[in-house]
């Protein structure tokens, strides 16, 4: 993900601060939802509690995991773990994952340039522990090869991926076909690990000790180099995601089943419908076949619904799925500045893996139309369990919800390593103008009889 530059804080936690109650502000937002249903339970949601990861540079944390692999952080400290949450079995434990790692923008003759301050970095594993207000760092797996060698964050494919440069997009740097764009993550029965990867997009299967395992991606993909096993297993219309918008959701069902998440709509049949389009898809994966089972259609909620204020459809993203029961999700759609949880029930009759949807040639395509339900597309019915926005606390930019028991939510929130776009983000040495943005986790207390 792209950093989030902050700005002016959300509308709603202005007005609570204000002291309009959260409850009238809770039924002006559900009375504007697509499917107009209030959220389930008694009483309001609070923020229970919340901890910090305290400073740790990010030289010292990646050379400690694989060494050599960070000449200079510039200043970065490590970030990033926010990008999704799980639990890991005691309670406070958590395990964590890093994207790609630090990264920006800079516009260069009117073309922005993505860049890479620190090439070397290896995405990671990360375990934690909540401790008062505290999170500390328990353990790390860097992901590999099978080699030992980093598998890196650097795009994979020229033409495809953005091209990546140096801190101050003045130097090309290579392309690596092992980086990975990572997000979600849950851990198997068996101890392994399965993550979700923007730039493909993939699924990804990792050991228990960070080696990358296997790589499913999209038919077509054709990707070439890497140094583990590529599979072609995924839906070959994935092959239209939108750039740095692959897949950001994974949820664990209790059976085994994967279900994963595209960030956005796809650009189908350009870019400009992929903008405009609130129809986004999750996609339903079975370890034991090795292949997608289902696919479903996920209407966001109009952007003003879902961030007041904001007026830009494009930014609506899927980042976080949760299972909460053998088929019932938890899936949270925000923008850079507020989120929302809604419940969705994964039924046979709403899947549309297959069918003509699945065809790139298909028009309108499933992106392009207004009311997909009118259309015949079995769009995935939803029920508001909590707006994030509504509650005093909560961190921009929550990519990682977990659910703790006893209706508490983990919320982790992606940091960005503390770096923001443009020219300003370093110094005249080269060194990072930290955003002072941390890492967080939250505790969120939802109403009773709303999960």
């Amino acid at each position: 993900m792209s950093p989030y530059v902050p700005g002016t804080r959300r509308v709603v936690r202005r007005s609570v601060a204000a002291g309009v109650p959260l409850a009238v502000l809770a039924a002006i937002a559900v009375a504007g939802t697509a499917t107009g249903a209030a959220p389930a339970g008694s009483g309001t949601a609070a923020v229970t509690g919340s901890a910090t990861l305290g400073d740790l540079p990010l030289g010292e944390f990646s050379n400690a995991l694989l060494p050599g692999t960070v000449a200079d952080d510039r200043g970065v400290d490590l970030g990033g773990i926010g990008s999704d949450i799980y639990p890991a079995g005691r309670a406070g434990e958590y395990w964590t994952v890093t994207d790609r790692g630090p990264n920006g923008q800079i516009k260069v003759d009117g073309t922005k340039r993505r860049t890479f301050p620190v090439p070397g970095f290896d995405p990671a594993i990360v375990k934690i522990r909540v401790t008062g207000g505290q999170v500390k760092v328990l353990r790390s797996l860097p992901l590999t090869t099978r080699s030992g060698k980093p598998v890196t964050g650097l795009p994979n494919q020229e033409g495809r991926d953005e091209k990546p440069y140096s801190y101050d997009a003045s130097t090309p740097l290579g392309y690596d076909p092992n980086g990975l764009d990572t997000e979600g993550i849950v851990r198997a029965a068996d101890g392994s690990f399965w993550l979700v990867d923007e730039y493909g997009p993939s699924l990804v299967h990792v050991s228990a000790r960070g080696t990358v395992l296997a790589r499913h991606v999209p038919k077509g993909l054709a990707l070439k180099g890497a140094g583990y096993p590529v599979v072609e297993s995924l839906p070959s219309v994935l092959l239209h995601r939108k750039v740095n918008r692959g897949f950001e959701g994974l949820a664990q069902l209790p059976g085994g089943d994967l279900v994963l998440a595209v960030q956005s709509p796809l650009s189908l049949p350009d870019g400009a419908a992929g903008e405009a389009s609130r129809t986004a898809r999750l996609l339903r994966f079975s370890p034991k076949k090795q292949a997608v089972t289902a696919e479903y259609a996920y209407r966001f909620d109009p952007v003003g619904v879902v961030d007041p204020g904001e007026d830009d459809t494009s930014e609506l993203k899927i980042s976080s799925v949760v299972a909460i029961g053998r088929d019932r999700l938890l899936v949270e759609e925000r923008t850079d500045k507020a989120a929302r949880l809604q419940e969705v029930r994964l039924t046979r009759g709403a899947n549309i893996l297959g069918e003509r949807w699945d065809d790139d040639t298909t028009s309108p395509s499933l992106e392009q139309l207004d009311d997909p339900a009118a259309s015949g597309v079995p769009v995935l019915a939803k029920r508001l369990v909590v707006d994030l926005d509504a509650l005093d606390g909560v961190p921009d930019k929550i990519e990682g919800v977990a659910v703790t028991g006893h209706g508490t939510l983990a919320l982790i929130n992606d940091n960005d390593f503390g770096m923001t776009d443009g020219t300003g983000a370093f110094d005249a040495d080269g060194r990072l103008v930290d955003s002072g943005i941390k890492t967080k986790v939250t505790y969120v207390k939802l109403p009773k009889g709303a999960l």
